[in-house]
């Protein structure tokens, strides 16, 4: 049976859908943010499209439970279907464009417990540069008074008490006093961190998915568990290699009359992801006792740096490999690193 194709563009409190009746009349309608769900109880189970944006997986759920196929399209993906001046009704009617092109890419409507542990992802994140930020703010200050902290968080740590200390015999108490309220802030951010860490860790003890893939080398609690709150459904994926496109592990092509050019990465996908592959490919490569033969002849072969990303490429392909098959990540198998 055809499905009835809505293509939706939410916001905060007015929503534009789109969709083509039985006589091939293209409509559009806009609805109140409290009419929303109800406006769609009545129809009869239907295709809807709507923009991976905020609030699109809460309301993806929500039409899942009434019966309804959701579709969630990554902004970029529907703009070159945007004809004319932008606005609400054009926008919807892109997304119900974008929704039927065969070759279109999904996101998947993630569940409570992934966003959830995505959202402390974020959140960890924001508080991390925002620590860094203070740590480097406090440094300039200091500077400015002839006081010097050497590079580093734990040399900061280590060396803030004595720095205060003399900067108080210097300088007005009223700016001391700040300089303190200053550090304190960042103690209770490192406490903040410290919470949302916990709460991360519990997912993982619960998530079997988090626990097969962080077998992996180079693969922790973190990467873990944001490979799998931010991909999903890992059957959208044919491949290994389709995964590792969709992270922006793989080279940019060019090309034109036949000939095709590889750059650098493209960058394309979650970047936090995707630097969290980094880093533990790095990891992996500074720890690794017993390197595979396919690693050392990389390193003997190519620069550091680009050994990195080849190991991250291959982790991810690893990852997949470990979701779509439910397989335990065995050396022989998926040698990498040891």
């Amino acid at each position: 049976m055809k499905l009835n194709v809505f293509g939706v563009d939410i916001a905060k409190d007015v929503f534009q859908i789109h969709w083509v009746d039985k006589a091939g009349k293209a409509r559009s309608e806009k609805v109140k943010r409290q009419h929303f769900l109800e406006w769609f109880s009545n129809k009869a189970p239907s295709l809807i499209a709507m923009e991976a944006c905020s609030g699109a997986h809460h309301w993806g759920r929500c039409f899942q439970q009434m019966g309804h196929q959701v579709r969630l399209i990554a902004a970029h993906k529907v703009k070159p279907f945007v004809i004319g001046n932008k606005n609400d009704m054009v926008d919807a009617q892109a997304i119900w464009t974008a929704v039927q092109q065969p070759q279109m890419r999904f996101v998947a409507v993630k569940s409570v417990e992934q966003q959830a542990a995505l959202s402390a992802h974020r959140m960890r994140e924001y508080l991390v540069k925002t620590r860094t930020g203070s740590i480097n703010a406090i440094r300039g200050f200091l500077a400015d008074f002839g006081i010097v902290i050497a590079r580093g968080r734990t040399a900061f740590k280590r060396e803030i008490a004595g720095c205060l200390e003399t900067l108080s015999q210097t300088v007005p108490k009223e700016f001391a006093d700040r300089m303190y309220e200053r550090v304190a802030y960042i103690h209770k951010l490192d406490d903040d961190i410290a919470g949302l860490e916990q709460h991360i860790t519990a997912y993982f003890k619960g998530c079997p998915q988090c626990q097969r893939i962080a077998k992996v080398p180079g693969i922790g609690v973190l990467s873990a568990t944001a490979i799998v709150a931010t991909v999903g459904d890992v059957s959208q994926f044919k491949s290994g290699r389709e995964l590792s496109a969709w992270l922006g592990l793989v080279p940019k092509q060019t090309g034109s009359g036949g000939k095709v050019k590889l750059h650098g990465i493209s960058k394309r996908g979650d970047t936090y992801v995707r630097t969290l592959l980094v880093h533990g490919a790095r990891s992996a490569i500074t720890h690794s006792k017993h390197p595979s033969e396919w690693l050392q002849q990389l390193l003997v072969r190519r620069p550091k740096n680009v050994v990195l990303l080849a190991l991250a490429n291959k982790t991810a392909r690893v990852v997949w490999a470990l979701l779509s098959k439910e397989a335990e990540y065995s050396e022989t198998q998926y040698s990498q690193v040891s």
